[in-house]
């Protein structure tokens, strides 16, 4: 039986953390569909043309070590505007979605998109300087000599261009549960969309 958990939102929001706590709480298979880009991108990076590299893209792929480097982000960014790109790796996720024992997908057009008929939507989000000062401090821990300032104006930029897209643009499903994480702990939001997930649950259980 197939469930299936559609986690969209803005960078920094909690959407990729809440959404592998949810996905470990229900023994669901998780895939940050962001990691497609990056992969792809760090293919593109290394020569490969990007239809190419998406049509062919493969888990291995996925599991590579350099995904979360700012080099492979900046490429991911790129070949995420090409709507080719896009278009192959709709499959992908969807088959992914559709796995026996469910699936949680987290991304940015996951509700709208990539899993219109989910089993339940979410749209994780928080205050731009709130997912700013998040970032930068994940930067600074990291031993990285990171500028807030420069931080939130790149959080914005990313923001704009993730909404302003003209395909699969980033916005929240008329039917996704809206979840602020801007004054939560971790803890809370994780509460919260658990939450969710069994009230949807419970009503397809009747």
């Amino acid at each position: 039986m197939s469930f299936t958990v559609a986690i969209d939102g803005p960078a920094a929001a909690g959407k990729g953390t809440i959404s592998k706590a949810v996905a470990q709480r229900f023994g669901f298979a998780h895939l940050d569909t962001g990691l497609l880009y990056r992969a792809v991108g760090a293919r593109v990076a290394e020569g490969e043309e990007p239809v190419a590299a998406a049509q062919s893209l493969n888990t291995k792929d996925l599991a590579r070590q350099d995904l979360r480097t700012q080099a492979v982000a900046d490429a991911a960014s790129n070949v995420a505007t090409n709507q080719q790109v896009r278009e192959a790796l709709v499959e992908f996720q969807r088959d992914f979605a559709a796995k026996e024992g469910g699936a949680v997908l987290d991304g940015r057009d996951i509700g709208t998109v990539i899993c219109p008929d989910a089993d339940v939507k979410l749209f994780v989000t928080a205050r731009a300087e709130v997912r700013a000062k998040r970032r930068w401090e994940e930067l600074c821990s990291a031993g990285g000599d990171a500028d807030y300032d420069t931080v939130l104006a790149e959080v914005k930029a990313r923001d704009t261009r993730d909404e302003g897209r003209k395909d699969a643009p980033m916005r929240r499903a008329d039917d996704a549960v809206l979840l602020d994480t801007s004054d939560l702990t971790i803890e809370e939001a994780i509460a919260r969309a658990v939450a969710a997930i069994e009230q949807a649950r419970g009503q397809g259980a009747g």
